[in-house]
């Protein structure tokens, strides 16, 4: 959140409002430890900004709207939605290919957790987190540098 633009339609405040009202609604879980609570909340933040970005790009195509003005500040944004939408994929595709891997992009980028903190929750060593975490990020970089 802290790349895109001032105006951005889903502030940081409201992206953890709406993950907490997604996280609530399933109170009859009950979470086996501070793991799957992480997992469980960067999962649910991953499905706010990808459903947040479809519902932009539908709009962006002539969804609701019939009249769209032409902002300074906008412009680019629209990057910003595809790459949400091809990091979606780029995700799905790392975790058929290494789960463990793809649950360590969830917790460091999703649920914001220090490499320490995922190595804890993974039961993992940090130099192991720190591994795994830089190939997930040379292997997402160029999958979405694809064409």
């Amino acid at each position: 959140m802290t790349s895109e633009r001032k105006n951005h339609t889903l502030q940081a405040t409201a992206l953890v409002h709406e993950v907490y009202l997604k996280l609530a609604q399933s109170a009859e879980i009950k979470w086996s430890g501070p793991r799957q609570f992480y997992c469980a909340a960067a999962e649910s933040m991953r499905r706010v900004l990808i459903d947040h970005a479809r519902h932009r790009n539908t709009q962006k195509r002539g969804g609701r709207e019939m009249h769209i003005e032409l902002n300074e500040n906008e412009i680019g944004a629209d990057d910003n939605l595809d790459s949400a939408l091809r990091l979606e994929v780029a995700l799905e595709q790392l975790r058929s290919r290494d789960l463990r891997m793809h649950e360590i992009v969830m917790l460091r980028y999703f649920a914001g957790q220090s490499v320490e903190q995922t190595a804890e929750l993974m039961e993992i060593s940090p130099r192991t987190v720190k591994r795994e975490w830089s190939v997930a990020r040379v292997w997402l970089r160029a999958k979405l540098s694809e064409v």
